[in-house]
């Protein structure tokens, strides 16, 4: 053999190895990346589970994907199909149950609350309500609340006919259809009983699911600065209760005739540092979950202290807070923001009165 003929079998081979090898990387990435959209589908709440007593504690992958400090990765991107129905929209596919639930059932409870605790702290919930509120709220019009919502498309169901179908997908831009309203109906509500507050309706998961925390807390650092006076941050959200075989759970209580959607408060717990007012955090959302039952009797899910973050790092005034589920409808939902905000005013009021 000529050197010249070595030579070219030489390349060849070379380039053979190389082919083989990027074709394997590839093939790596792209499982990947598979795996990752399924973990952003359950983080949005398209894949869910119920554990067969409405016992809604989030999910393995739902927890995992809300634990950051200044949150997470979110996974990969949320699936592009953001969708809305219109009025009189002809329902396609097989029609699946919607169950109504009232979900009380925590791991402790204290006096007229429940409490879900998940941590290794042992809660002294008599001294969290006793506790003075760890901000100072101001006997004005200054905006002091700020609400938003990481997870801007969540949606609801538009009717409450017991059933939703195939072609459901329970995330839209239409402002009208999710949280939204739920945001208005509260900041309203606050309003109205002369505590400022401001509604932002960024779209922090649309286009892109990926990295919408980190959006968010941009969006709350910016209204921070241009409004100082900012003690309370809430993050609304709609959660998402589906058993294995299609049932949808809506969690639902009435007040003076009228359904609405139970809420779920949520308090971070933290063990590594970044975090370190989270037992401020607590005693707000401790105080905020007694007035909500106080005033309608039924409203919350066992407040949820858990071992996550979410935004709720920004400041002692953070929460995030869940309002019924996709299998809710945006009035009950709406109803349930409105209360909210007649809960929250009334405590705040009573912390300068």
């Amino acid at each position: 053999m000529d050197k010249q003929m070595f030579k070219r079998i030489a390349v060849l081979t070379s380039m053979t190895l190389i082919i083989a090898f990027c074709s394997g990387l590839a093939v790596y990435r792209a499982s990947g990346c598979t795996r990752l959209m399924d973990d952003a589908a359950v983080a949005a709440g398209r894949l869910s589970f119920i554990n067969g007593s409405a016992d809604i504690a989030p999910t393995e992958a739902e927890t995992e994907a809300k634990k950051a400090q200044r949150p997470l990765a979110d996974g990969d991107k949320e699936p592009t199909r953001i969708t809305q129905k219109t009025e009189n929209t002809t329902h396609s596919g097989d029609g699946y149950p919607v169950v109504e639930t009232m979900v009380n059932n925590g791991n402790m409870t204290y006096d007229n609350i429940s409490i879900r605790n998940t941590t290794g702290y042992e809660l002294d919930p008599e001294a969290l309500l006793s506790a003075a509120l760890p901000f100072d709220v101001e006997d004005s019009r200054s905006v002091q609340v700020l609400v938003y919502h990481t997870h801007s498309c969540e949606s609801y169901l538009e009717d409450d006919s017991g059933v939703y179908y195939d072609d459901f997908y329970p995330r839209s831009t239409d402002p009208e259809k999710g949280v939204m309203a739920v945001g208005e109906a509260l900041v309203s509500a606050l309003k109205e009983r002369g505590i400022g507050a401001v509604h932002d309706t960024t779209l922090h998961d649309y286009p892109s699911y990926e990295g919408s925390y980190a959006r968010s807390w941009e969006t709350i650092s910016e209204y921070k600065e241009k409004y100082p006076t900012i003690k309370v941050t809430i993050d609304l959200h709609r959660d998402a209760m589906t058993s294995q075989d299609g049932v949808k759970y809506k969690p639902t209580f009435e007040h003076e005739g009228s359904k609405a959607a139970q809420i779920m408060i949520m308090s971070g717990y933290d063990t590594e540092g970044g975090f370190d007012f989270w037992d401020e955090n607590l005693i707000f959302a401790m105080q905020l979950q007694k007035r909500c039952e106080d005033m309608f009797s039924g409203m919350t899910r066992p407040l949820n202290f858990g071992e996550f973050t979410y935004n709720m790092n920004f400041n002692n005034g953070s929460l995030l807070i869940e309002v019924g589920t996709d299998g809710n409808t945006v009035e009950e939902a709406s109803r349930s923001g409105g209360y909210l905000g007649e809960a929250l005013a009334d405590l705040l009021t009573d912390s300068y009165s």
